[in-house]
């Protein structure tokens, strides 16, 4: 595939790109890093299964997704999975992610990002997390933000409160607690 046909949103240090064949050894080796497994767990599959995955779902997916956004915006159910890569090594170190929660109430939009061990306390997060969010709100129909953390997992309600989201209350999944917010688009247009 030609960089030209690469979606990407740039994010200071960081920048978004939709996955690619090529992600495949990186994006293993980070869900299998013991601080990615304890908060996603499920997500350390073997690598066989994250290439079926790859190939025939997520990017796959992304197509669809970014062809929704340019025949309109409505994006409905579709989900859009971001590789977070470092500009100064071109590294694939972690991923942000948007699609529909069917746990939570509507409208039920996610936002969700995992970062690997080296990186993380350097604002990459965030920057990703801004960027997907502008980028969601300024191209598609989404009118509404979800973001969910497990109350344990620190640094990712910072993350989530730094880019705005507002804290609704306390929900349990899966006997597990998180933390709960939400960042609607006239929130976020006030905030920039």
């Amino acid at each position: 595939m030609s960089e030209q046909n690469i979606f990407t949103i740039d994010c200071k240090d960081v920048y978004l790109r939709e996955y690619i064949i090529d992600d495949l050894d990186q994006f293993h080796s980070l869900t299998w890093q013991p601080e990615i497994n304890e908060y996603l767990p499920g997500w350390n599959v073997s690598k066989e299964q994250r290439k079926d995955w790859l190939t025939n779902y997520e990017i796959p997916g992304n197509k669809q997704f970014l062809n929704t956004v340019s025949e309109g915006g409505v994006i409905g159910e579709l989900r859009l999975r971001m590789g977070i890569i470092l500009k100064a090594s071109g590294d694939f170190i972690g991923w942000c992610c948007t699609g529909i929660k069917e746990e939570l109430p509507s409208p039920n939009r996610e936002i969700m990002f995992a970062i690997s061990n080296d990186h993380r306390s350097k604002g990459y997060t965030t920057q990703a997390t801004e960027g997907l969010t502008k980028y969601l709100f300024e191209n598609t129909n989404v009118e509404m933000l979800n973001a969910l953390a497990l109350i344990r997992n620190i640094p990712s309600n910072r993350v989530i409160q730094k880019c705005g989201f507002i804290f609704q209350g306390v929900i349990e999944l899966d006997n597990e607690r998180y933390n709960y917010y939400k960042l609607g688009k006239s929130e976020w247009g006030v905030k920039v």
